[in-house]
């Protein structure tokens, strides 16, 4: 199936703020028919039972709600809806909300300065399986789950057969890096990069970028 014959990704907005909720709805809804908005919630309670009964491919989470936030939606709909993909969407960009709203189970984070065109790209590409974040924001995450000198480590037989390389390699692809991407961030040929891309496809035995960067996702290296 082409992108022009693709399904619509179907969305579910949460933010306490009815407005911004309208405005969204209203942008995704105008400028594109790569996305379509199913519901929308206010609190907490609202999106856990909304979620579950639209049953959405990607949720636009705001992090900060008076009944609890993003963390806590995460929290109370993954164990039961584990292939919804949330991506926060926020005004704050500070590194403790954007750390702890990963660590439940986002695939990215964006601020509310995103450009609408961005939003309808950010949501297609976590529907795809890619990871996504505002500039400034990635560096944040990249920080937190880096080993740290004096932590304990975290043993991951899987995780252990990669190489560094590799893993940096596996991070930037997840990330949704093209090939040439990585080369340039890297400093590495495309060719490099491609026999280390099927070395991490060998070794994990997956088979394609969509269960790589899923892989990746669920190891906390995006």
């Amino acid at each position: 199936m082409t992108d022009s014959q693709r399904e619509p990704v179907k969305v579910f907005l949460v933010d306490d703020h009815a407005l911004f909720r309208a405005g969204v709805r209203t942008e995704l809804d105008s400028i594109t028919d790569e996305v379509r908005v199913v519901g929308e919630a206010g609190s907490v309670a609202e999106a856990v039972a909304g979620i579950a009964r639209t049953k959405p491919q990607v949720v636009l989470l705001d992090v900060h709600m008076p009944d609890g936030g993003g963390a806590e939606v995460l929290r109370r709909v993954r164990p039961e809806l584990p292939d919804v993909v949330f991506l926060a969407l926020s005004v704050s960009d500070a590194a403790e909300d954007v750390i702890a709203v990963i660590r439940a189970g986002a695939r990215g984070y964006v601020t509310k300065t995103i450009s609408s065109k961005e939003l309808v790209r950010a949501v297609v590409r976590v529907a795809d399986g890619d990871a996504v974040f505002s500039p400034r924001l990635a560096g944040f995450v990249l920080d937190a789950f880096a080993d740290r000198p004096g932590s304990a480590p975290i043993s991951d037989p899987e995780l252990d057969l990669l190489t560094p390389r590799e893993r940096d390699v596996l991070r930037l692809l997840a990330r949704g890096y093209a090939y040439k991407e990585i080369a340039s961030e890297l400093f590495i040929s495309v060719k490099t990069v491609e026999t280390h891309v099927s070395s991490v496809l060998r070794k994990t035995q997956l088979s394609n970028r969509y269960e790589l960067s899923r892989w990746a996702s669920d190891r906390r290296l995006v």
